[in-house]
């Protein structure tokens, strides 16, 4: 009878003690283990990153680490890990964290726009994704796949339309390079295509002018006049005359793109470049910026009118004056002259 009492107390015990181990399983896993106050948090996970990099993202926003380690390793997490981002929600629990962390890689919405060179182009894009400034130059200006795309060093700019895109975080500069190229495709329809080849253009060249009349006017409603002042002097076989290729120019011959040149002097007119276009009828051999899809399509659908000349309006600040003969022209640009000797800007 002692004996029986002995076996039941240690059962008894045992089924308590179990108890208590399965609770504080159960509480390990299930139980949640947030320490952020916000609804939501970001982690990032690396590229071949390794637990241990992973935990420390983790740690700041988990009450306890350890248990996290206890139920990661018993569901596999640990030799399994999946780069990207991943988002938390206040109140999880181990099991849901790591059920996010295996299978809920969210996308990043990656937008540009107004970039002067692709050294611009790639120092943006990897401020939104995990490939660096350097892996993005380097696949950006690879010779093979320019040429094999018919695009140069010079116009390769005009490959990437700016606008708002999703794409994974841990999206490579390869594939970050490829996808640019399909929404090209894809950006040069049937329909635009017709409208380049109608105006006498290929889109390469769209791309050029299009870049020209962005730098020209910030005013989306002006563009299509801008740039039917360019077609006009292109269709005539006359020199762009543009100012900002000039302003371009100077900054190539230093490559110094950092300066600010508020104004192009008599002088900066003869400087031999292929951007300057007071020196030479030919396009500039790429954009000088990169054009909003409003300038595209300004050039694309550009205003028929007589007009070969503009100048900033001095009356209507953000616009311009434009004319049909040089001598109305030169009488706009007195006034201009006058306005920006008068503000004291020499260069």
């Amino acid at each position: 009878m002692y004996i029986k009492k002995i076996l039941l107390a240690i059962a008894i015990l045992g089924l308590v003690g179990l108890g208590i181990f399965s609770y504080n399983i159960y509480q390990m896993i299930f139980s949640p283990n947030t320490a952020f106050e916000e609804e939501t948090v970001e982690v990032f996970v690396p590229t071949n990153a390794t637990y241990t990099q992973v935990r420390n993202n983790l740690e700041p926003f988990l009450e306890d680490i350890n248990d996290f380690d206890v139920v990661a390793e018993k569901k596999g997490y640990i030799n399994n890990l999946k780069a990207g981002r991943y988002i938390l929600r206040k109140g999880m629990n181990n099991n849901e964290i790591i059920n996010v962390l295996r299978s809920d890689n969210r996308p990043v919405s990656v937008s540009f726009n107004n970039q002067e060179r692709l050294e611009n182009l790639a120092g943006r894009i990897s401020r939104q994704i995990e490939a660096d400034s350097v892996e993005l130059l380097q696949v950006m200006k690879d010779s093979t796949f320019l040429a094999q795309n018919e695009f140069t060093q010079r116009n390769a700019l005009g490959m990437y339309i700016p606008n708002k895109y999703e794409f994974f975080w841990n999206t490579s500069a390869e594939e970050f390079r490829s996808r640019m190229l399909r929404e090209n495709k894809r950006f040069w329809n049937e329909r635009r295509l017709s409208k380049a080849e109608e105006i006498g253009l290929t889109p390469a060249e769209v791309m050029v002018v299009a870049s020209i009349v962005q730098k020209e006017t910030a005013k989306v409603d002006e563009r299509p006049r801008v740039a039917g002042v360019y077609m006009n002097r292109i269709k005539n076989g006359w020199k762009l005359d543009a100012d900002p290729t000039v302003i371009y120019a100077l900054k190539d011959r230093e490559q110094n793109f950092d300066t600010i040149i508020k104004r192009v002097l008599y002088k900066d007119l003869t400087l031999d470049s292929p951007y300057n276009t007071y020196k030479y009828r030919e396009l500039p051999p790429g954009p000088i910026w990169m054009p909003d899809i409003s300038s595209i399509d300004a050039v694309l659908n550009y205003e028929d009118h007589d007009f070969f000349f503009f100048v900033a309006d001095v009356e209507n600040f953000g616009y311009h004056k434009f004319a049909k003969t040089l001598a109305q022209h030169n009488a706009n640009k007195r006034a201009y002259v006058r306005w920006i000797n008068e503000q004291g800007i020499n260069r």
